[in-house]
């Protein structure tokens, strides 16, 4: 059996930032969630995170049933926090030890760690500028221990393989080396990595596999490391986006802030910023500036040039902006159009209807071939609950019209432009809502003298 142990509990002082370390974002979401992904698909009996710093933050940010919290309320390094969560695992399980602060590993590498038959064995990596990580002391090929940087002399700091933090061993084993740990050390801390050479000291098989990415290893102590943390996980995201047959027409310029599911051809201009979780269907073309936002966009939706889109579900081809606002709750049918500087919020549009510029629909349902002309708004707000606003089929909404919700207008009805409609409008007639035009004779305008008497 398998438990996960992600230790969490660091400030992250060089951060500067009101927030703990392992909620600093990459590629849109919290570091540490990244980690918790990794391990939920390793299928563990129990994961058991160790928070200190913002413990709160932490909890709240993360969530799940299936997370056990550790609080380590003395920091006195990773020997220490492991040690505060080893009580409530079981002693027959195999313990996977992980930096909360490493969000861009692989589950293929981490399963390449367990299959290992090492008492112990650590993910280690070679590194271009081994500074700052502990390096890993082989002798006769094996691995004797793993060295600090604070505490290695000038052989060791020329090592380049370098200890990712990662490790596995069973749990009663590392219990026990864990009570030979101590702390005199550069940092009186206690040292998780000291378990390598205690456990090698007694003949204990120790291993270290090599991990094929080193960038899928890297941390992050300040905002210079998150930000190339940051650029490594783009590249992966672009790359995964490129595969699956999207073209990116300047890949560099595409931001991925969540997992996006693609079909084929499928164009995306640049400057475009995919957060949430969005699928987009064969032949999904978004223009340039666009943010979408947890979107399912059928195969061969079209979203012109800076337009906005947040929780929008497409069931057909449909056309999008530019210039357009689409919020949670918006769905639309094949044919659908949506122009320039049109705004949705939970609106139903059926097939083939139109709203082209300059309208607000929300809380509304528009049926097949309506078409909602210019400066048309629904109502939908009375200062304290939501209404909603139905439009039938054929419908014609003139420009400049307001529809005061609830209200209804029926199949084919024609609302002449600058109504306001607050009752049902009947299907398949002219209804009008506005005060008699009138012209007035002999009146002038005011002259500056007549304003100043």
């Amino acid at each position: 059996m398998l438990e996960v142990i992600i230790l969490a509990a660091g400030e992250g002082k060089r951060m500067n930032s009101a927030r703990p370390k392992v909620l600093q974002p990459v590629g849109g979401r919290p570091m540490l969630a990244h980690l918790v992904e990794a391990a939920r698909s390793l299928e563990p009996g129990a994961i058991r995170i160790v928070i200190g710093a913002g413990a709160d933050q932490v909890r709240d940010a993360i969530g799940g049933d299936d997370i056990d919290w550790v609080l380590q309320a003395e920091r006195r390094g990773t020997g220490h926090a492991v040690a505060q969560a080893l009580p409530q695992v079981d002693e027959a399980a195999r313990v996977l030890v992980l930096p909360g602060d490493m969000p861009l590993i692989r589950a293929d590498t981490l399963k390449r760690l367990l299959e290992n038959p090492a008492d112990l064995a650590v993910l280690s990596f070679i590194a271009e500028d081994p500074a700052g990580y502990g390096r890993i002391v082989r002798r006769d090929g094996r691995v004797a221990s793993i060295r600090e940087e604070k505490d290695a002399n000038e052989e060791e700091r020329r090592i380049e393989e370098v200890n990712s933090g990662v490790l596995c061993a069973a749990a009663s084993d590392l219990s026990i080396w864990l009570e030979r740990v101590g702390d005199d050390n550069a940092q009186g801390e206690y040292y998780l990595t000291d378990c390598i050479g205690i456990a090698a000291d007694a003949d204990r098989v120790v291993d270290a596999v090599v991990a094929e990415w080193p960038d899928e290893l890297l941390g992050a102590n300040d905002r210079a490391q998150l930000a190339e943390l940051e650029r490594v996980y783009q590249r992966r995201a672009r790359g995964a986006l490129l595969a699956a047959g999207a073209t990116l027409l300047d890949p560099d310029t595409v931001q991925v802030r969540g997992p996006v599911e693609c079909g084929r051809d499928v164009v995306i201009d640049v400057n475009v910023v995919l957060e949430g979780r969005n699928r987009f269907g064969d032949g999904v073309i978004i223009g340039p500036g666009c943010v979408i936002r947890d979107c399912d966009l059928a195969a061969g939706t079209r979203v012109e040039p800076l337009s906005v889109l947040e929780g929008v579900r497409s069931t057909g081809a449909c056309s999008v902006g530019p210039f357009a606002r689409l919020r949670p709750g918006t769905e639309l049918a094949d044919g659908v159009k949506v122009g320039n500087f049109v705004e949705t919020k939970k609106a139903k549009l059926g097939a083939g209807a139109k709203a082209s510029h300059l309208s607000y629909i929300g809380d509304a349902e528009v049926g097949e071939q309506a078409n909602i002309g210019a400066g048309t708004i629904t109502c939908n707000y009375d200062g304290v609950n939501k209404h909603r606003t139905l439009i039938g089929e054929g419908a014609f909404i003139g420009s400049n019209s307001s529809l005061v919700a609830p209200v209804s207008v029926g199949k084919d009805a024609t609302i002449g432009a600058g109504s306001v409609i607050s009752g049902e409008a009947p299907a398949g007639q002219l209804t009008l809502a506005r005060a008699r035009q009138r012209s007035i004779p002999g009146w002038k305008r005011p002259s500056e003298k007549d304003e100043k008497s």
